[in-house]
This record gives structure tokens, C-alpha cells and sequence, in this order.
């Protein structure tokens, strides 16, 4: 499994350790285990309007300092209170974006906490959940925005890199915002 630790905002440490749990290969070598307990680390304590907006602007602002081709949006259910297309992205990212959002909107989860809990139980995800591919993606970069004690209340979606690198860009985004607030080293 990689180990992957963010502080204050920032990728640290990636290790290639493998997963005891899961016995065969994944998405970038990742357990079911270790997104849930990732998810669980980044849970807000609340999340407002004004506050997906901070965290679109914290993603922006990573997207362009490192000049990705990204489209970034934040999402309060099916509301979209943040997009942003950097330069070099898509259109074809916005179809992503749809399809990342609506995936975690009907689990709950990570696009890539899904797909790797698929891969780990080798089973269909579109069929499993009786929804059409063009609709919905398991591919990483959508992450559940879960308030503690309410669940999911939100979702930010990156699109534009590798899916192992849009989901830990999110993660990254995410972990900024909570040291911004003083809510995580």
C-alpha cells in the first residue's frame, strides 16, 4: 500500500509498503481501509457556503502555482458554489467532474475509495449500484465533503491528472484548509 502523509497542506512522505489487507493489486496500491480511515481524517466541522468557497479558492491557487491543467469544482450536494477551468484543462474535465460528483453523492465516498473497494471485492461498481457509466465515474479526484456528526454535505472534485493524482491533490486541498482553520497540524 502507499503510505501517503500530508502536513500542513503538503504531499511529505509517499512509501510502497504493502497493504496486509488487501491481498491483490489496486489503484495505486491503496486499501479500502486506509481511504476510510484518509476520509475520516479529513472530516469538517462544518461546511458553509463561505467555506466551500475557501477551500475552491485554496484548490485554484495550488492549480495555479503549479500551473496544472485542472478544472476544480466544489459542490454542496448538487449545488455548485465553486468552478474553476486553469489553463490547459477541458471540457472533457467538466463531463468528469459531473460524473465524480454524482458517484460520491450516491455513496458517500471517494471516487477512488470506490473504485478501490470494487477492485478489492472484484465486482462491477456500475452494475453493483445499477447506475450507467456515462453517468457516474469511480475514477479518483471526487472526495466527499463530510461534516462530522451530519455525514456528506459536499464534494470537491479535481480533474486533470492522473487519477491517483487528482485524488491526493483533493486530499492535499482538503488538509490545507483544516490547518488554515487550526482544525489539523
Amino acid at each position: 500500500m502507499a503510505s501517503l502523509t500530508v502536513t500542513r497542506g503538503r504531499l511529505v512522505f509517499i512509501s510502497s509498503q504493502m497493504d496486509k489487507d488487501v491481498p491483490m493489486a489496486t489503484t495505486g496500491g491503496l486499501s479500502s481501509g486506509h481511504l476510510e480511515r484518509e476520509a475520516k481524517a479529513l472530516e469538517l466541522s462544518s461546511l458553509t457556503q463561505a467555506e466551500a468557497l475557501e477551500i475552491g479558492s485554496i484548490a485554484q491557487a495550488i492549480g495555479l502555482e503549479r500551473k496544472l491543467p485542472i478544472a476544480v469544482e466544489v459542490r454542496m450536494k448538487d449545488w455548485i458554489v465553486f468552478h474553476a477551468s486553469l489553463p490547459g484543462s477541458t471540457p472533457e474535465n467538466d463531463w468528469w467532474i459531473g460524473r465524480k460528483a454524482r458517484a460520491v453523492n450516491l455513496t458517500g465516498r471517494s471516487t477512488l475509495h470506490e473504485r478501490v473497494l470494487a477492485e478489492e471485492e472484484g465486482i462491477d461498481w456500475h452494475k453493483s449500484k445499477g447506475v450507467e457509466g456515462e453517468l457516474y465515474a469511480i475514477h479518483g479526484g471526487g472526495l466527499a465533503l463530510n461534516v462530522v456528526g451530519l455525514g456528506l454535505t459536499g464534494v470537491l472534485i479535481v480533474s486533470g491528472l492522473e487519477q491517483v493524482a487528482d485524488h491526493m491533490l483533493g486530499v492535499e486541498i482538503i488538509t490545507e484548509y483544516l490547518a488554515r482553520k487550526g482544525e489539523q497540524l
